[in-house]
């Protein structure tokens, strides 16, 4: 039985997430029409009583087309200068139009600290919710101009899922120049199909979304895959569609089979959980044996002991957030560890009874009890 898209004219909350290439042009220059054409519809959602952020890509390509320069900078310094110029355009751009149908916009920059650190994380929360309060559509963007590669998120993708997760967002609508998840890729297969509806996103989904997108863009089907995880865990629902359609917010929420819908999860994770997982820097990996990635898997999860680690991965102390792998690569958990890394490979495999034996101290019994792991 497949979800009901029917219930999303329902959705109360929603972020939609729009690439460089659904608004500008091959040439780089804005596209007006386009962008029109979203804004009227999010405007027209917000007249309904919905709530909107959008995350906007474009502010590189438009800087790039400000200032005149025949291609998009290599250097981080060329690109966060073009970034600058972009954004304000960009800004400025968005305002004019949205105030033709009534609205109100907001800018809101965010960096990886600003959810890496868990009190910027729930201050961008207020935020956000306080302009939404006021009736006002916050527009979404890294912050290029500062964000060096260590605090970069990285990609659009992933930023809007990590903003549907700090606001508690219904749904994520990712708007892109692909229609959604294919069997294969459709430029090299003619035969490859959409993939309507997504409910697991096994390790072969994450496996056949390689490569970057297009040419103007930083985000391929991999990014979306990623971004969609990071929304399924946290309980919301995320589509990816074609920016270039026809009304396609309206459609998608009208309950139209539009792109592919990725099933959230029933669990809608506790704030905490969410930072936990999505927000705080990963520093280093565990590997399980199959009898401890099964329980793991298992809804409800369990506490993850000495016994069950096989390999260990980076250098960390205790406290920090690990990833939690299987045998074949496949991220399964994420966590915070009561041991370091050092500490861990002299008692991975070891009984709980022997881990004083080994490192002359027993704070915990577990490696990263359940209410510190996050299933994903």
């Amino acid at each position: 039985m497949g979800f009901d898209r029917a219930m999303l004219k329902d959705v109360k909350r929603i972020v939609i997430k729009v690439g460089t290439s659904t608004i500008t042009h091959g040439t780089g220059k804005r596209n007006f029409a386009r962008i029109d054409h979203l804004a009227r519809q999010i405007a027209d959602l917000a007249n309904q009583g919905k709530e909107i952020i959008l995350v906007s890509s474009g502010a590189v390509a438009v800087g790039v087309d400000r200032l005149g320069l025949k291609e998009k900078p290599k250097t981080i310094p060329e690109k966060q200068a073009a970034a600058a110029v972009g954004q304000g355009v960009l800004m400025h751009t968005y305002e004019k139009i949205f105030a033709d149908y009534g609205q109100i916009v907001a800018q809101v920059l965010l960096t990886r600290i600003d959810s890496v650190d868990r009190h910027r994380y729930t201050n961008s929360r207020n935020t956000f919710l306080a302009l939404l309060k006021h009736g006002v559509i916050p527009i979404v963007n890294e912050n290029d101009v500062v964000a060096t590669d260590e605090l970069k998120i990285g990609d659009n993708d992933n930023l809007s899922a990590t903003v549907a997760g700090i606001v508690d967002a219904d749904l994520l609508i990712i708007l892109s120049d692909v229609d959604g998840l294919y069997t294969a890729n459709p430029q090299k297969y003619p035969d490859a199909r959409l993939v309507p509806e997504v409910s697991d996103i096994t390790q072969e989904i994450e496996d056949s979304a390689g490569g970057a997108g297009s040419s103007v863009g930083t985000g391929g089907m991999f990014t979306k895959i990623q971004a969609a995880k990071a929304a399924t865990s946290s309980g919301i629902h995320m589509i990816i569609a074609a920016g270039e359609q026809e009304n396609v917010i309206s459609r998608i929420l009208n309950g139209e089979a539009v792109g592919t819908l990725f099933v959230s999860r029933e669990n809608r994770l506790q704030f905490r959980k969410r930072w936990l997982a999505f927000g705080a820097r990963i520093s280093g990996r565990l590997v399980v044996d199959d009898g401890c990635a099964k329980a793991v898997r298992k809804r409800g999860s369990c506490s993850i002991l000495p016994a069950g680690i096989i390999g260990v991965e980076g250098g960390f102390d205790a406290g920090g957030t690990v990833s939690v792998i299987d045998k074949t690569g496949h991220e399964i958990a994420r966590g915070l560890t009561n041991y370091s890394s050092d500490e861990l490979a002299l008692i991975k495999g070891a009984k709980t009874s022997e881990i004083e034996t080994l490192i002359g101290h027993k704070n915990f019994d577990e490696v990263i009890h359940r209410d510190d792991l996050v299933i994903l």
